[in-house]
């Protein structure tokens, strides 16, 4: 058999998350799994796949996620299926499915995944990516908003990343947004030829994504528009309002914003991001708000009022400082056949009490090596000897300070390394 020599590679836009990087990984999920339990938010986990039609009822069909970025295929039985490009419709999608209307109090949910949209691949941005999201289901309250960002900008700060600026805005909702989205229409008429291309066809088709252009020769432009803070009625005013009150009242600072106006069309009234200086041009760390009408564009016949947020991993573990790898407790060098079996009984005790052990096989100069490599705290040495006597020679790699300690000595001596 002849085997082909081309090198398969990942595909473009995705990559391999490898150790010890993967620990900055699991630091920032480990943090935000923290705050979501007090927050008292349970995890849900969707389906990777679903039904074409969820993301373009909920995200909106004239949006570039729809457009221009879904991966989108026809099943066997001739359905259309779509790997998720975000995950609040899903998250709609299921609270409908399974009735969650029917449990007491707001619906509180996070999920932690992979998303998948084909975008241009440049620094923070893949083709797979993943996010890091909560839905609060089931409140219209001004109140609950600002505990959403509130709790943002805790995982935010407890992942480590500093230096962040929070972006927050209303876009109106039903009553006020049609009524500002013509006077963006009438605007944009004059101004639409000299935008770029994608700005020329949202003028016509969803002038309110104009606003969200990054272009920068179309800016100048853009900044002369309508602000749609004129023109929000009295109960999006008043919410607006309210939602910054309970923001001072929590000591978050923040910048309104009243150009940004999110990727997503089921968002209304309150909307938000943080951005980081040290991202470049992808500055945005996360985006939420308000979807209020969400769960009725999906077949819901309660109204289910609702705010969240997506947190862009691959971004926020970009922007947090380096992180220590989790280093090795102990390396266990074994001696010989029997002291090999000795060490493997051995290290699964030390395991099940939760120290991380590797068992270096090979010449006792080599095995050091290895264990320096690995960034070990401790070598233990096993041979016939030290098994007979019922007492190892533990050596701490940092000192290469060497002494003699039974087996009920060697967890203890770990922990207090580690702690």
């Amino acid at each position: 058999m002849v085997f082909p020599t081309t090198l398969i590679k990942a595909v473009k836009g995705t990559r391999d998350l490898l150790p010890p990087f993967t620990e900055n990984w699991n630091a920032v999920e480990r943090e935000a799994r923290a705050v979501f339990r007090a927050y008292n938010y349970g995890e849900i986990r969707t389906p990777i796949l679903e039904e074409t039609q969820l993301f373009a009822r909920g995200v909106g069909a004239d949006t570039d996620i729809v457009n221009k970025e879904m991966y989108t295929f026809d099943d066997r039985d001739g359905s259309s299926l779509t790997l998720r490009p975000e995950n609040t419709a899903s998250v709609i999608r299921a609270y409908i499915e399974h009735r969650l209307d029917q449990r007491p109090g707001v619906q509180k949910l996070y999920y932690i995944g992979p998303m998948f949209r084909r975008e241009r691949p440049q620094a923070g941005r893949y083709r797979q990516f993943y996010q890091i999201g909560a839905e609060a289901i089931g409140s219209e309250s001004p109140a609950v908003d600002a505990e959403v960002i509130e709790m943002v900008i805790e995982i935010l700060g407890r992942a480590g990343l500093t230096g962040f600026e929070l972006l927050i805005n209303s876009v109106g909702d039903h009553n006020c947004r049609p009524q500002y989205v013509e006077k963006l229409r009438t605007a944009l008429e004059p101004v639409a030829a000299s935008l770029c291309g994608d700005c020329q066809r949202r003028a016509v088709t969803n002038p309110l994504r104009v606003l969200d252009c990054k272009v920068e020769a179309d800016q100048p432009i853009i900044d002369k528009l309508p602000n749609i803070l004129d023109h929000l009625c009295d109960a999006c005013r008043t919410h607006f309002d309210a939602v910054k009150r309970h923001l001072d009242d929590r000591g978050l600072e923040y910048t309104v914003r009243p150009r940004m106006v999110r990727g997503l069309d089921y968002y209304m009234r309150t909307t938000f991001e943080v951005v980081h200086g040290g991202l470049g041009a992808q500055n945005s760390v996360l985006g939420g708000g308000r979807y209020d009408g969400l769960a009725e564009s999906l077949g819901s016949k309660v109204h289910s009022p609702g705010i969240g947020f997506s947190i862009g991993e691959d971004r926020l573990v970009m922007s947090v400082a380096a992180r220590e790898s989790s280093a090795l407790d102990l390396c266990i060098a074994p001696l010989g056949e029997p002291a090999l079996r000795h060490a493997a009984l051995l290290a699964r005790d030390l395991r099940r009490g939760g120290a991380s052990v590797e068992i270096a096989e090979g010449k006792l100069k080599r095995i050091l090596e290895l264990a320096n490599k690995l960034g070990a705290r401790f070598t233990l040495i096993v041979g016939d000897n030290e098994i007979n006597a019922g007492r190892y020679a533990l050596k701490e790699m940092a000192t290469g300070r060497q002494e003699e300690v039974t087996r009920d000595e060697i967890a203890p001596k770990l922990g207090a390394a580690r702690n």
